[in-house]
């Protein structure tokens, strides 16, 4: 357990790039360094985050510490990745500090997301050769790409996916006809983590009025029930919820102060939290954190048994491949916006991150070496 919350705790002092990024990082360090699991299982639980409501990498995350040490694992994953922006965005929201001037600040991260751009093209690099084996796996890929970076919002996230089952299912029909079945036992939701996703969810509205704390826990969980796409989507959805809670201007510091910090963007809540109550800053932003993490954790664990089953069904194998696909094609989206159009501002960008790659890649240098060098590098182009 400990294991896991230092391993995430290391990452989450420089996951920098948002979700996308965090994927590849997890993918290096969990995958292919430490073999926590295996390049499938990956695939088919960031296929699963998709799917579920709440930050996708922090749930995936949480699978990954579940995999290894059990349910105590899971949350140690948790603690681990969040503690680090949960610390500073809650800082930055008491103190009231800016940073946006501090040129040292900005190398550091123009640096990190350098760092992340080569991440992910390792972590790509690695899924697409496990993954698009065939001229229609490449076609699957290829197609949730285009739909995911000409789309916005759920549906162009989803429909490709799911559009990929169905037609590999299709395929897997015509192909199998004598194959063994799952247990049904095995493929039924945990029931009593949807029971107490739901109690929370309509029973917290009831509530909320008997106090301010109870009401920020409210507005939280019921924002990371129903956000689908990450912390750059969370904030809209906040703004009307927490009207006459923060000032309006909060909520652009609360989105700047977690562009500056690693780790998910979901923790903006710390900086929210913590500037509503402001008797109590503290655990105004780790209630307001918790919350809003919450509702994604219990939909993991209770939608985990049947996605498991499903991957397990030979009667699914052409699903699963072509899931797979679209999952590749989705991630290769992301990294091209807004992973590479964040990060790469001019020809030297392009230069440094092709020489870290190779580093990283073929020399076996270590992440914490790769970001010192391109602090270095980020010190000299400013």
């Amino acid at each position: 357990m400990f294991k896991v919350m230092w391993q995430f705790f290391l990452l989450g002092l420089y996951s920098f790039g948002g979700p996308a990024a965090h994927i590849g990082f997890f993918q290096r360090e969990f995958v292919q360094n430490k073999k926590w699991l295996t390049d499938q299982d990956f695939t088919h639980a960031v296929a699963l985050c998709q799917f579920l409501p709440g930050p996708a990498s922090s749930q995936l995350g949480m699978y990954i510490g579940f995999k290894k040490a059990g349910y105590l694992g899971a949350i140690s994953a948790f603690v681990g990745f969040t503690f680090p922006s949960f610390m500073l965005l809650t800082v930055l929201a008491i103190g009231n500090q800016q940073y946006n001037d501090v040129t040292f600040i900005d190398t550091v991260i123009q640096a990190a997301k350098l760092l992340a751009v080569v991440v992910v093209a390792d972590a790509m690099w690695g899924m697409v050769r496990k993954n698009l084996t065939s001229t229609l796996t490449v076609a699957v890929a290829i197609a949730t790409g285009v739909s995911v970076f000409v789309t916005s919002g759920l549906l162009g996230q989803i429909v490709p996916i799911l559009l990929a089952a169905l037609f590999g299912f299709v395929v897997s029909s015509n192909k199998q006809q004598n194959v063994r079945e799952v247990n049904q036992t095995m493929i039924k939701p945990h029931l009593g983590l949807i029971s107490v996703f739901v109690v929370l969810l309509l029973g917290l509205p009831l509530v909320a009025g008997q106090s301010d704390l109870l009401n920020l826990v409210n507005v939280f969980y019921q924002a990371g029930s129903f956000v689908f796409g990450g912390g750059h989507v969370v904030l809209p959805l906040l703004e009307p919820m927490m009207e006459g809670m923060v000032e309006p201007d909060t909520f652009l510091s609360a989105y700047a102060s977690a562009q500056l910090v690693p780790g998910p963007m979901f923790t903006m809540a710390s900086y929210l939290g913590a500037s509503s109550i402001s008797g109590n800053p503290f655990i105004g932003s780790l209630l307001a954190t918790l919350a809003v993490f919450l509702p994604g954790g219990l939909l993991l664990f209770a939608f985990l048994p049947t996605w498991s089953a499903l991957f397990k069904n030979q009667r699914l194998q052409e699903s699963i491949l072509l899931v797979n696909a679209s999952v590749v094609g989705l991630l290769g989206s992301a990294f091209i916006k807004p992973v590479i159009s964040s990060s790469i501002g001019s020809f030297f960008d392009v230069v440094a991150v092709i020489v870290g790659f190779y580093l990283m890649k073929y020399r076996n240098l270590p992440v914490w070496g790769l970001i010192l060098l391109l602090v270095g590098y980020q010190s000299l182009m400013s």
